[in-house]
């Protein structure tokens, strides 16, 4: 199975080198671009679907492919022909979900 993981700025945090894009594409020719944000997009190719590999894929997320303080993880199941399903949408401190549980076990 393979799973996509894309994480990116919170909406609420600058992001000076998606301004920086920007900034270029507009130099270059695009006015009509607004904003642009820069993140990371991963792929991960897991064996099996055990009952808890999507909890387990969420805790790799929160503690080790994003900062929850100030960075958004969205974690995709890639399916047959290019489709994706969403699993779960992480929120740092903002959404207060399961993050708040990894600051209670340090």
């Amino acid at each position: 199975m393979k799973v996509n993981v894309i994480v990116k700025p919170k909406e609420a945090v600058l992001d000076p080198q998606g301004n920086a894009v920007c900034d270029a594409m507009r130099h270059l020719g695009m006015p009509e671009v607004r904003s642009v944000r820069i993140g990371k997009y991963m792929e991960i190719d897991v064996d099996g679907e055990d009952v808890d590999l999507e909890e387990r894929l969420r805790g790799l997320c929160r503690d080790l492919l994003s900062n929850p303080v100030i960075e958004d993880y969205e974690l995709q199941k890639s399916e047959d022909r290019g489709r994706r399903t969403r699993l779960r949408q992480g929120y740092g401190a903002a959404g207060r979900d399961q993050r708040s549980e990894v600051s209670k076990r340090k």
